[in-house]
């Protein structure tokens, strides 16, 4: 029940835009508390579909692609958050991200008919 009660306190306080709150979610602190309890594969698919909902650049994405396949994720499983976060993203965002994707796994983005 503890963890409940810290939980919905911290969503609370997120809620309120509090500012300690805010810092230590952003700062990502490590301390055991706070850590999160994902796996570091799954955390880093997570990072990276926010990364390709958000239209963010190349660098950013080819680093957690880089850091998503040393703690053992798939090209497979990288390609299928593109793939999961498309119906949340919109299209526009999806065919914006998938070069970004390709380039970051190392793959040529070219779709242009040879």
């Amino acid at each position: 029940m503890h963890d409940i009660d810290r939980l919905e306190r911290l969503l609370a306080l997120l809620a309120l835009n509090d500012e300690a709150s805010l810092e230590m979610v952003l700062a990502r602190c490590r301390d055991e508390e706070l850590a999160p309890r994902l796996r570091p594969k799954v955390e880093l698919l997570i990072r990276l579909g926010a990364l390709l909902a958000l239209g963010a650049p190349v660098a950013p994405v080819r680093a957690t692609v880089e850091h998503a396949l040393a703690a053992g994720a798939t090209e497979e499983e990288i390609t299928d958050v593109l793939i999961t976060v498309a119906p949340a993203a919109g299209l526009a965002r999806v065919v914006e991200a998938a070069p970004r994707l390709a380039s970051a796994l190392g793959y040529e983005a070219d779709a242009e008919d040879d």
